[in-house]
């Protein structure tokens, strides 16, 4: 089994915002795989179904993204999957859009939602998905919580679809295959800036950058 996590911040008003690039990844992978995710337990909404042979459960955090890791705890907590059946795909202002970047492990980076997961689960030993957002020019939280431009729309539309089968790749076992075929698109892209760092959250905030 593996849980896949989109990360994003819920609500109507966030939708279609550049930090939900998790969510939608999420959400293609799901319909490609006839996986509904509607049911709320976990501090988030998920779905279960099969992607081949494997069972997955997708999931969508509703802590707002400073605190995902709450959820994605309570996740690995009840399916017990090891650290390494646990997959997260988020958006990342470190890197281009219509960039992917794969990895098996790693550190948190300068991500609100990534530092929240590590600092909850207590390892940072889990492939995960990154999906390029750019940097800011102004500003790093409106750009973050701000849409995609026209010009950038099908650039995202791309790298989203590519990051779903990287992520299908992942579960079959197949993470070098997913790195050859995905971690160099859109290389050249302009570097982007990188966004301020900041402390987890606690428990009880409700930040939503």
């Amino acid at each position: 089994m593996f849980v896949i996590v989109g990360l994003g911040n819920p609500g109507r008003d966030y939708a279609n915002t550049r930090h939900n690039a998790g969510y939608m990844a999420l959400d293609i992978l799901a319909d490609r795989f006839n996986i509904d995710i509607a049911r709320h337990n976990f501090r988030s909404v998920y779905g279960e179904g099969r992607i081949g042979m494997e069972k997955v459960v997708l999931a969508k955090p509703e802590t707002f993204m400073n605190n995902s890791g709450f959820a994605v705890r309570d996740l690995v907590n009840w399916y017990k999957v090891p650290n390494d059946h646990l997959i997260v795909v988020y958006d990342d202002a470190d890197i281009p859009v219509g960039t992917l970047r794969m990895r098996a492990a790693g550190s948190a980076g300068t991500h609100n939602g990534m530092k929240s997961i590590v600092y909850q689960l207590g390892f940072d030993d889990f492939p995960r998905v990154r999906v390029g957002i750019g940097g800011a020019a102004h500003g790093m939280i409106g750009h973050v919580l701000g849409p995609f431009t026209e010009e950038e729309k099908p650039l995202v539309k791309q790298s989203l679809a590519d990051a779903a089968s990287a992520l299908e790749l992942i579960v079959k076992g197949e993470m070098k295959e997913a790195q050859a075929r995905f971690n160099h698109k859109g290389k050249n892209n302009p570097k982007p800036e990188k966004p301020s760092e900041a402390a987890p959250a606690k428990e009880d905030g409700s930040q939503k950058s």
